[in-house]
């Protein structure tokens, strides 16, 4: 049974850089990596395959420099890695993107059955959390979202029960396979690869389909195939803080300040 794992490259943003005339990003010189969440989403894969003998699949949709992040996926343990990567599937949104993923999944269904498509919540370059829902819609798969445990996993009733990591509670949750999840930080602490797995995942090829592989409809995919894009990406404006006192020496003085500014700007009621 196979496990395939959804990952994309994604600009370090701690040193993303944005051009002030065109309002877009400065590519030049930035280093790319896995999405974060993504990593997490490997590595709950990585023991899924420990604890069930699972095959584990990377896969991810980019342009060709993306095979440094499939590499690292193989490097920490996965199986095989497949890249998608066209042209024509450059400028898709997040429905574009769920329609290349989820037809990419089927293939890969064909000569091993699926069990699990696991993926990070979101990623940290467009904070949507869309492509994996996408996907499950499209495949017709249970869908569990925000998972911080795998309860327990029954392939011969398959079964699968998950917690969910809400706002204030958690939420016990069980669905038939296959399933699709999107798996948050606080599931798992990733490993790290070892030497040699590096250097074997550096010899290992990466599978490249592209559109005339996956013969999808040009109108569907892509810029073409997508009903939203960005307009703009800018910098917000913060207005410079302010110190008001010595908190450390008189705290009671400096909370005196905090109150008149807050009533003087109608933020407080006396």
């Amino acid at each position: 049974m196979r496990v395939i794992t959804c990952i994309k490259q994604v600009p370090d943003t701690t040193q993303v850089k944005i051009d002030p005339v065109t309002n877009t990003l400065v590519r030049d010189g930035i280093p790319f990596i896995i999405n974060p969440y993504d990593v997490h989403a490997i590595e709950e894969s990585l023991r899924l395959k420990d604890r069930f003998g699972l095959h584990t699949t990377a896969l991810s949709m980019g342009p060709p420099n993306a095979e440094a992040a499939l590499k690292r996926a193989l490097a920490l343990g996965m199986d095989d890695a497949v890249l998608l990567s066209d042209r024509a599937f450059g400028g898709a949104d997040t429905l574009s993107t769920s329609n290349v993923l989820a037809t990419a999944i089927k293939k890969l269904s064909q000569d091993r059955p699926l069990g699990l498509v696991i993926c990070g919540k979101q990623t940290i370059d467009g904070d949507t959390a869309q492509v994996g829902p996408g996907i499950a819609v499209r495949l017709g798969l249970s869908q569990l979202t925000l998972v911080d445990r795998i309860e327990s996993l029954d392939f011969l009733a398959n079964r699968i029960r998950v917690r969910r990591k809400l706002e204030g509670r958690y939420e016990i949750v069980e669905a038939r396979l296959p399933a699709m999840i999107t798996v948050v930080r606080e599931i798992n602490q990733p490993r790290y690869p070892t030497v040699p797995m590096r250097m074997q995942a550096g010899k290992s090829p990466i599978t490249v389909w592209d559109n005339e592989t996956l013969k999808l409809d040009t109108n569907t995919i892509g810029l073409k195939g997508s009903p939203t894009w960005v307009s703009k990406i800018f910098s917000p404006e913060r207005d410079k803080g302010e110190m008001l006192g010595d908190g450390l020496s008189d705290p009671v003085g400096s909370t005196r300040l905090l109150m008149e500014r807050l009533l003087a700007h109608d933020l407080l009621t006396a």
